[in-house]
Parts: C-alpha cells; structure tokens; sequence
C-alpha cells in the first residue's frame, strides 16, 4: 500500500480538512513528547496503581451509599477503575464475611476472565481461590474459599433457579449495564422481586453510559415524597483521564473494511508509537480486517516499526483471546480487531488509537416471521463515544471515526435494549421455571413487545414445555435446567427416544464452537477440498459429527487439525462441552445411546427440537420458511452450497447480510414435520387440532 490513503480525515475546529495529520499535538503538560512508555503506571507497584485510579478518591462514598441504601447506581467513565476496585472495596469492607459471597456480573465471558484474572492478580492470590469465575461450561471457584464470584448475567439466572433468594450473596454488582442485554435486564426484574423478600441484599449497577434516573426509578421503593426515604441512589465518578481526538472522514467511506486497513497503515506510518485497536462488527469481517493487514505489514521496509496484528472476538479460544492483554514487544506496534466486545467489556492497556467503522452487529428478532436473525446496524453515539473513549486510557490519543460527522449526528443516541429486539422463548422458559406465572405482570425494565412474548409461549407450547393453561410441563422444567436455547434442550432430551443421544451430544458441542473449519486467505482451494472429506449430503450437522469422530480417532493431534484446516482449541473446547453436557443427561436419566450408521435417526431428532426452523425449496430456487414463506438462501459456508439443493431442510439459526442466510442446515423429511409438530404448522383435521389448541394462561 502506498503512504497516500484514499481516506480522508478532518477534526471539527481544525484550520482545513486533514490539516492535523501534519501536525504534532502538543498540550500543555508536552504528553506525547514526553511520555515514551505506553502505560504511565507500569513502574508502579499493584497497590500503587490502585491508588492511582479515579475510583480510589470515591471508595467511602461507594461504602457509605452502599451501607445506606439498599440500590447504589453507578457511572463510571471509561478508565476509572470501577469493574476492578468496587469489588475489592466490598471485600476489604467485610462484605464477604460469614460465608457469603460477591457477585459480579459480566454481559460477556471474556470480560467476566480479564477481570477476575486481573483482580485476582492484585490480590496475590490463585485464580478460583479467594478469586473466581463461572461461565457457561467453565467454573473456576472454589465452594468454600471463593468469596468474589465473576458470572456472566446469564450464569447468575441459573445461581437464581438453584437458590430463588441468593441466599449466599451479601452484594450482586451488575457490570456494564449500559448493553442492556437481555439477561441483565432479566435479572434486574429479578432481583427487584428479591429485594422485596431480602432487605440486607445490596445490588450495585455501573456502568459508563446508562440512563442512571431510569435504573434509578426502577429500583426505588419509596412511596412517600420524603427523599430521605430514597432506596436507591445515584453516583458518579470521572474516569478519561487523558483527551481524545475525534477525527471524521470528509466523505463517506465505500468499503469499511477496506478504509480500515488504510487508516491503520496510515496510523502506522504517519503517527508517533502507540497501539491501534479497530472496531468491526463480527468474526468474518475481524478475520478478513487481520488477513487485509498482514498483506500489508508484509511489504513495510525492514527498519520499519514491525506490526503485530491480532483479532479479538466472542468465540476466539480463551488463550488467543489473552494474547491481546500480553506487552507490545519494542519496536513493535499492536493491532487489535476486534468486534465491539472491547467496547466495554474488556480494557487493553497501550492503546492510543481508535480506528472506527461505525457498525454493529445486533440480535434482531421479526415476530411477523419468527426468525430470530444478525443484522449489521450502525452504532448508537452513546457505544461510539464509548469507543473513541478507548483511545485516552495511557495517554492523549486519537480516534479516527469512517465516518462524517453528519452521519454522527443523525446516529440514535442509544442502542435499542435487547429484550425488544429478541426471541422471548428463553426468557419465558426461566421465568417459568423461576415460578413467576404471569410472564406479563412481571416488572421489565424495558417490557417486549407483545407480539414477541406470543411467539415465546407459541415455540415453548410446542416444544411441549408448556401445558394447555402456559403452565411449566417436568420436560420444560428440565429444558430450563440447560445453559442452551430451547431447540437444542429439547433436542437433547428426546435423544434417548430416538436411540442417538451420543449423536446429539456431538452435535450440540459442535455448534457451540464458531468457525470449526479454518479458512486461510491464501490456502482456500485446499481448505474447501479438505472440509470436503468431511462432507455428506444429509448436511452441516452430520458432517459436524464426522469431524469430531475423527478428532477423537487421531487422538486429539493438533497436527492433524493444521494438516485438514480444523479449529484445533475449538474442537478440544467441544470435548470440554460435550462431557458437561453429558452429565446433565446423565442426571436427568437419558439412556446414553449411539445410532451408528442409522444417520436417519438423528436427523429426526434435530427435527425434533428444530422444527419450528424448517424451510422448503420453492420453485425459484429460494428457500421459503413453512410456517411463514420468509424467503431465505443456504450460507455460502454450508456443506449444502452449492450442490443440489434438497427440498426440506431444517436450520439453526439466520445471519443477514446481502440476503437472509440460514446456517448449520440439515436436510429432512416432511412427514417428519407432520407427525412431530401438527399443531404448530397446522396440520391435521380441525378436531385433531381443537384438542390440541392452546389456552395462554
């Protein structure tokens, strides 16, 4: 690439369009000039550093509040300390005396590990000792010593179901609550209701960019005018501690990713030393950003500052994951790509430079056709200020937006809370297995649509984890038991009555791992004729099960998974999923059986828990979903794209990009749809049906 870039940047204020990109900044303590080291801290000790941050100045204001009241909302900017120190504030408080434990909530399992790790790091203490984690599939806690637990939001539902009042917990600590997920909104509806039953619970919400008066209001008891009779309060507390730079292209970008890669290469060759981390909107576009950029570090001149280029995203291996936290060697820069899970989630140290696509990749769910689908949307300002925030951790940086500053202005001002956009099924399930009856008086911070709660109790009826009055049957009891979506516990809890259980644990475990087959840019031929070998013609999830059964016959090698283009930590996590997931069947007393060659038999089980995603090929080529007639087209990634299409499929989930696209296919038969969900796809005679017709409690 040449030093020219074809994307163009101006800061608001500045003399002419691109006029800073010559200039030094220069401010009044000389920061850019002065500072060499990337983290100013680095020379300090631990508890050094603690004292540092901002949080630090606020620590009895948050015990005092915390003593007082029994909600403390908190609005941390980013930097300030809080995802680290409030919890070690409230165990140095004696918060955790008597048995009883910490919470701390994280919308994501990377951050719930970074912090934990970090915390248990300035404790000098073994992680899962004093310190710990859960998240799904991983517990790393210790029942007796472990007094500060790291769960994700969705984790702590299930510590609900087990124990309705918490019992075990002093203090539950709602962490970037600002996402909005739709466990964390869950779960304040919960522990509202908890409240009520226990006054000694304390719940601390923070956040960086929330709308503290409406938490505020949701959790405040007080029926009088009397403000001293206030339950939950609010604090704030600063936290960017260094400018930032907020630089807009002058014209709009044609390729996003494309203008990210520019703008990095131009950061790298213009710009004083400094790390870059780069926001894009899924794995796809991370992994072709970082293919892009090795291209491109490749032709810099060898006495070049040398580019080390990394991606962060959900489902990457926790150990690649924590190479982006490891030190930048000297004379290197760091690149990181990443979703918008470094957003708020985690924190790397020695960024300096924001590169900013302005998208999203968001959960949205059509009531109308009941998919649930990924959709690309542009960013809220609250999550690009949040973004460009990034930048001012170590010292003053600079955020470079692909983006005009009209288009910032026109952008919503906050994203729309998951629970709006989403399936309600999961939702309805553990709240009814949580015994709350009436899923419509239950008091959401953001309540969902109506339509999409009907579509929640349509699924979950006939799933049969619903009775005729919307009461929890025992299979939807056992279905709420399981750390998966409704279709894939159904699915598994019928795996004994079609003899293929062992099947459906393969499958399961496979699907929970993206991105089993790897794709290098430079070796695609060879990887598409490897992914062949594994291949049949029935579809993704029996070729999911022949990749794993051959895993397992090469004893795990990691040089057969090199040789074949496998995800090798991927594959090793799936073992890891695949035997929790085993015991839980095991528990439940499902006859742990394998079909063998009987491939059919499997297939009827994934239509068993799936049928609900079924799709039949119309004459024009396209997929049409049965129940709905949405149009839909096979991924490109399928082991089905592109031969013969076969008529009747079934599906797990849809990504929308250029088109709806329907991933993990399986071919099946219609009479299987007919005998397994009449009522649902409204087969039968009307009196078969009227028997069978459901009656919302």
């Amino acid at each position: 690439m040449s030093r020219k870039s074809q994307v163009k940047f101006w800061k608001p204020g500045a003399d002419q369009p691109g006029s800073h990109l010559k200039e030094e900044r220069k401010s009044e303590d000389n920061v850019e000039s002065t500072i060499v080291v990337y983290n100013p801290l680095r020379n300090l000790t631990i508890d050094q550093q603690r004292l540092k941050l901002p949080v630090f100045q606020h620590r009895n204001n948050i015990l005092y509040l915390v003593e007082k009241y029994q909600t403390v909302v908190i609005i941390g900017e980013t930097g300030c300390g809080k995802s680290t120190q409030i919890p070690q504030y409230l165990l140095e408080a004696g918060w955790a005396k008597e048995g009883h434990i910490i919470g701390v909530t994280q919308p994501r399992r990377v951050a719930a590990v970074s912090v934990c790790t970090r915390i248990a790091e300035e404790r000098g203490c073994l992680l899962g000792e004093e310190v710990g984690y859960l998240i799904r599939f991983d517990d790393c806690t210790d029942p007796t010593n472990t007094r500060v637990k790291f769960l994700t939001d969705g984790m702590l539902i299930t510590e609900i179901m087990q124990d309705p009042l918490l019992s075990k917990y002093s203090i539950v600590m709602l962490d970037e609550a600002h996402e909005r997920s739709l466990n964390t909104d869950v779960i304040m509806g919960l522990l509202r209701k908890i409240q009520k039953k226990r006054q000694d619970l304390r719940l601390i919400v923070t956040s960086a960019t929330l709308n503290a008066e409406e938490i505020q209001e949701f959790f405040n008891t007080n029926e009088t005018n009397n403000p001293e009779n206030d339950t939950a309060a609010i604090l704030t507390i600063e936290g960017r501690e260094y400018p930032v730079d907020i630089h807009y292209t002058i014209d709009p970008v044609p390729n996003y990713l494309k203008s990210s890669v520019e703008t990095v290469m131009k950061i790298h060759l213009t710009e004083k030393p400094g790390d870059v981390l780069v926001f894009l909107t899924g794995q796809d576009e991370v992994q072709k950003v970082v293919d892009m950029l090795i291209e491109e570090a490749r032709k810099l001149p060898k006495d070049k500052q040398k580019l080390q280029i990394l991606p962060m995203y959900g489902s990457l291996p926790a150990s690649e994951q924590m190479r982006v936290f490891s030190r930048t060697p000297q004379n290197t820069r760091k690149v990181v790509v990443a979703t918008n899970i470094a957003e708020t989630s985690i924190t790397i140290n020695g960024i300096v430079y924001i590169v900013d696509a302005g998208f999203v990749k968001i959960k949205a769910y059509n009531p109308k056709t009941g998919l649930e689908s990924l959709v690309i949307v542009p960013v809220s300002q609250a999550s690009a200020n949040q973004r460009a925030g990034r930048a001012g951790r170590v010292r003053a940086g600079k955020a470079y937006r692909l983006y005009t500053e009209k288009d910032f202005d026109a952008l919503a001002t906050t994203a729309v809370p998951e629970m709006q956009r989403s399936d309600m099924a999961p939702v309805v399930l553990k709240l009814k297995a949580l015994g709350i009856a009436n899923i419509v008086r239950f008091n959401f911070v953001s309540p969902p649509p109506a339509q999409n709660l009907v579509r929640g109790l349509e699924l979950l009826f006939a799933l049969g984890a619903l009775d005729d009055n919307g009461n929890l049957t025992a299979l939807g009891q056992h279905m709420a038991e399981f750390p998966l979506p409704p279709m894939f516990a159904k699915m598994l809890l019928v795996s004994g009555d079609y003899e293929c259980s062992e099947e459906a644990l393969t499958v399961t475990a496979m699907t929970q791992i993206q991105n089993v087959f790897v794709t290098p840019s430079s070796q695609k031929i060879k990887a598409d004729k490897a992914r062949r070998k594994f291949s049949v013609e029935e579809g993704d999830h029996i070729s999911l099960i022949n990749v794993y059964e051959a895993f397992l016959k090469f004893g795990k090698n990691s040089r057969w998974c090199h040789e074949y283009f496998l995800n090798y930590k991927g594959l090793c996590r799936a073992v890891e999923i695949r035997n929790q997931l085993k015991r839980m069947l095991m528990k439940f007393k499902i006859p742990l059986i394998s079909c063998g060659e009987n491939v059919e038999a499997i297939r009827r089980c994934i239509t068993a828990g799936f049928f609900a995603n079924a799709a039949k090929l119309h004459y024009t080529g396209e997929y049409r979903t049965v129940r709905d007639d949405q149009t839909l087209h096979i991924h490109p990634t399928s082991v089905l794209f592109p031969e013969i299409p076969p008529k009747w499929v079934v599906f797990n989930e849809v990504v929308q990009t250029s088109k709806y696209f329907m991933r993990d296919v399986t071919v099946i038969k219609p009479e299987w749809l007919c005998e397994l969900a009449p009522h649902f796809y409204q087969f039968g005679t009307e009196k078969e049906l009227a028997a069978k017709r459901f009656k919302p409690g």
